[in-house]
């Protein structure tokens, strides 16, 4: 690991860390989704990543903080993308419902390794819960429709577990239909 030192006076890690870290971050993610959940071994992830199992262990010492670093991350994203919708003014409700539709309606591999995280330590759930809870006050806040609100946001994340599960319950055209009703008893998702 190099440190330098900021023209500020401060300390940052070397690019060349963070992007080992962000890469055996995708790399966990990837294995989760090909191979289950129940074979995210640091091995294969340090296979996948490209780098040694001690350049895994050096960015995260053990697979309980690698699975952390996972939950930080997709939270972390997520919550960015939302601001970022909300400085361009779109109403955090239909940021919300985009990026859910986008992430369990779509073709895109369900985010598996949660599994892991959780049977590793299922405290991890609470930072996603309190992620949730602020999500959905933010929510409440930005309308008076209390009941458009709470249908959207739960239709939301029913698709999701239904995607985590993989369950097919659901047809395309229900989750379209699901998702078309949803956006207007939310009132367009404003």
């Amino acid at each position: 690991m190099s440190i330098t030192t900021t023209p500020e006076g401060g300390r940052r890690l070397s690019t060349t860390k963070a992007n080992s870290r962000e890469r055996i971050l995708a790399a966990a993610a990837e294995v989760a989704r090909n191979a289950g959940p129940g074979s995210l071994s640091l091995d294969a992830i340090a296979h996948q990543a490209g780098v040694s199992k001690g350049g895994l262990l050096y960015n995260f010492p053990s697979k309980a903080k690698l699975l952390q670093g996972l939950v930080e991350k997709h939270l972390a994203e997520m919550e960015q993308s939302l601001d970022a919708a909300a400085a361009r003014g779109e109403p955090l409700l239909a940021a919300y419902m985009r990026l859910m539709k986008s992430s369990s309606v779509e073709d895109r591999p369900p985010a598996s390794w949660i599994f892991s995280a959780i049977a590793e330590d299922p405290e991890f759930l609470a930072p996603i819960n309190q992620f949730r809870r602020r999500l959905l006050a933010r929510l409440r806040a930005e309308t008076d429709d209390r009941a458009g609100v709470l249908v959207a946001f739960f239709a939301m994340e029913g698709l999701q577990c239904m995607k985590l599960f993989d369950d097919e319950l659901l047809d395309a055209e229900d989750r379209r239909l699901l998702i078309e009703r949803a956006h207007e008893v939310a009132g367009g998702g404003s």
